[in-house]
């Protein structure tokens, strides 16, 4: 028993089933599946390599209950294009692999299934998008088909089926999506229902299409599979579902028996930011209804979902009584063994999630298969094995150069596998980039991380060196095996826009009112009141930053060549909550615009999408622009007989995922 977290680590039964722990690894899309091979459905999506060790990896790390991504009931249903399709069958054998690959670590193994209704992606599925009623698409301009009796007929059964599918697959349950306005929800909400016949008008009717998928799954497939339904407690607007209105649905379910869990989650299709909450969001937004929904169910269990976080946060709510299971996707993700190492009162080993949904979300908005900023071994579990890192035969003796992210990951990881390694740093912190992103509104998980490296460096006696910055003899003098140079970039302080890319250098940039995103989050006073900020990151380089010179009462206009502020952040999820901390701290946006020149504290702002300028006065000019590499180490070292590596911003200016990668990478590979 934990003596940190007695309440999640307390057993449970599930349908007869045991649970040595009450976390989840709760239903999302990695977009890892495969395409069928010669000789196969060609229609079929299947878990390969990747898929497999993903999801063993986090059973191997000690999570209790694993809930696979969801297979859409039917044709009409798809979402992103390498998700799971069962096709005819032909995917049975491969979920079944990876049933047992996480069964061995002892998984409880629950396979998702859903239909997204209006709101389906019609080019990868070439079919027009069905729903109850014909309404419209809540994430595009597009309408979609108002389902015949037929029709729900044919996907009730596509539910059916693919429980059979699973039960034949080994797994020991289902669960059904019924949130975030997917075609079950659909047919629950009024305001997406407006059917006039057996399937829509009273609440009986309305909820006749869930009570026939359950019903059908149960009296299927029998009584020892699990079945459970994912929800979302959030409101769908006026005149929508409400909480309480949601809470009547799942009694009048309970009352039947027709699931055995209730996974709650938050956020909906008309407000996506909320389903993956980012940093800037609140907190464990969909527990109070996960709570609420607990007091009015009689045999169902709970699972609170959603922007949890933490082991901590997890026993607070379940020693509070608002859930019975607790469901950490994203920090999971971050560390697989977040389970293993809460249930050994060992939280400070846990690498801690930042909820900056980059490379996870981020990715997949873009069709790549999730992975994780902090965690590059996420989706390459099968080329790179799990945690820890497999030893090395004959330990060298490494000098890292640079304790950015970078070289904080080559030197944890390498010597994690047994090298000696020293890291030097020539400011008198490690962090690098990631130090200056801490310090920006929202980002105490940033800190966090930082903290989580700094005692890993300990724990693995990696020798630390701050304010040493030694040139091409002090490495020489250091005698080391091989060097890994992870020096960075820096500011290029030159103002370059890729709306001019003639002009090299703005006029007026050496000005003593202009300052880098780094002098200002390193402190330095910028004088104010107005503070026109050039923004050329379209991320949280620039948005953060501006973020945080409002919060110190500078009244702050954001310039971008962009039709939006940091367009990049986007596939995030995070553009909506950041565009509101805009509205709120009375940001200005000035946007499709490049900035001419400075002068005397005057800006002169040309609009691109007329040609027109005009001259404002501020007190201070901030840019946010491309860095430029400090690559002076590795240039003085290349005709040295030493063993170099670099890697990281010193090699390109570019992102903390790229540089945490390339460190992964490298220690592995030495």
């Amino acid at each position: 028993m934990s003596r940190l977290f007695p309440h999640l680590f307390s057993p449970l039964t599930l349908r007869r089933k045991p649970l040595g722990n009450r976390l989840v690894f709760g239903g999302h899309t990695p977009n890892m599946a495969v395409q069928g091979v010669a000789g196969e459905d060609p229609l079929a999506y299947f878990p390969g390599q990747r898929m497999i060790a993903y999801y063993a990896e986090r059973a191997r790390g000690g999570t209790a209950m694993i809930v696979v991504e969801p297979i859409p009931a039917h044709e009409t249903s798809v979402l992103t294009r390498p998700s799971l399709r069962p096709g005819d069958g032909a995917s049975v054998p491969h979920l079944r692999h990876l049933v047992e690959a996480c069964r061995k670590h002892g998984a409880l193994m629950i396979q998702g299934v859903t239909h997204v209704g209006a709101d389906g992606d019609a080019d990868n599925s070439l079919t027009p998008n069905w729903s109850p009623s014909g309404r419209h698409s809540y994430l595009d301009f597009h309408g979609s088909h108002a389902m015949t009796e037929a029709e729900i007929e044919e996907v009730i059964e596509g539910f059916v089926r693919t429980a059979v599918l699973a039960k034949q697959a080994g797994f020991d349950g289902i669960e059904v999506d019924a949130g975030h306005n997917t075609l079950i929800e659909q047919f629950w909400d009024p305001l997406s229902n407006r059917r006039d016949d057996r399937w829509g008008g009273s609440l009986d009717d309305r909820l006749r299409f869930a009570v026939r998928v359950l019903e059908g799954i149960r009296g299927t497939v029998g009584g020892d599979l699990i079945v459970g339904l994912a929800v979302t407690g959030d409101n769908s607007g006026p005149g929508g579902l409400d909480l309480a209105a949601r809470i009547d649905l799942l009694a009048h379910l309970d009352g039947r028996r027709l699931m055995d869990y209730v996974a709650v989650g938050s956020g909906t299709f008309l407000d996506t930011d909320r389903a993956t909450p980012s940093f800037l969001c609140d907190e464990m937004p969909a527990v109070p209804a996960a709570a609420a929904i607990k007091k009015a169910l009689g045999h169902a269990l709970v699972v609170a979902a959603s922007g949890i976080g933490t082991a901590a946060n997890a026993e607070t709510i379940l020693a509070g009584g608002m859930a019975d299971m607790v469901s950490l996707i994203r920090p999971q993700m971050a560390d697989p063994h977040l389970a293993n190492k809460a249930a050994g009162d060992r939280p400070q080993e846990i690498r801690p999630c930042i909820a900056c949904n980059q490379r996870c979300v981020g990715r997949r908005a873009r069709d790549y298969w999730m992975s994780c900023l902090v965690n590059p071994a996420m989706g390459r579990e099968f080329q790179w094995g799990g945690e820890p890192a497999e030893p090395v035969a004959k330990p060298r003796r490494l000098l890292v150069v640079g304790a950015g992210p970078a070289g904080l990951e080559a030197a944890r990881v390498a010597a994690e596998r047994g090298h000696r390694v020293v890291l030097m740093e020539r400011t008198d912190a490690v962090g690098g980039q990631l130090r200056l992103t801490a310090a920006q509104p929202g980002r105490r998980a940033v800190g966090e991380l930082l903290r989580w490296y700094r005692e890993e460096l300990t724990r693995l006696q990696v020798e630390v060196r701050l304010n040493h910055d030694p040139e091409a003899e002090g490495v020489h003098d250091f005698a080391p095996d091989a060097v890994i140079v992870a020096t960075g970039s820096r500011p290029a302080n030159d103002g370059y826009q890729r709306s001019m890319p003639d002009i090299e250098r703005l006029p007026g940039v050496d000005d003593e009112s202009v300052f880098s995103v780094d002098d200002v989050l390193s402190g330095a006073p910028v004088p104010g009141p107005r503070v026109l900020l050039l923004d050329e990151s379209d991320d949280w380089k620039g948005a953060g930053t501006a973020l945080y010179m409002a919060e110190r009462d500078l009244r702050v206009s954001f310039l971008t060549k962009g039709v939006t502020v940091a367009k990049g952040l986007v596939p995030t999820k995070a553009h909506k909550a950041l565009r509101k901390r805009f509205r709120e701290l009375a940001i200005e946006e000035i946007v499709q615009a490049a900035l001419v020149s400075w002068s005397d504290g005057r800006a002169t702002i040309k609009h691109l999408k007329n040609g027109e300028s005009e001259t404002v006065g501020y007190d201070s000019l901030v840019l946010s622009t491309t860095n430029v590499a400090r690559a002076g180490l590795q240039a003085a070292l290349a005709k040295s007989s030493i063993e170099v590596h670099a890697i990281g911003d010193c090699v390109a200016p570019r992102t903390a995922a790229a540089a945490i990668f390339e460190g992964r990478r490298l220690a592995l590979a030495l």
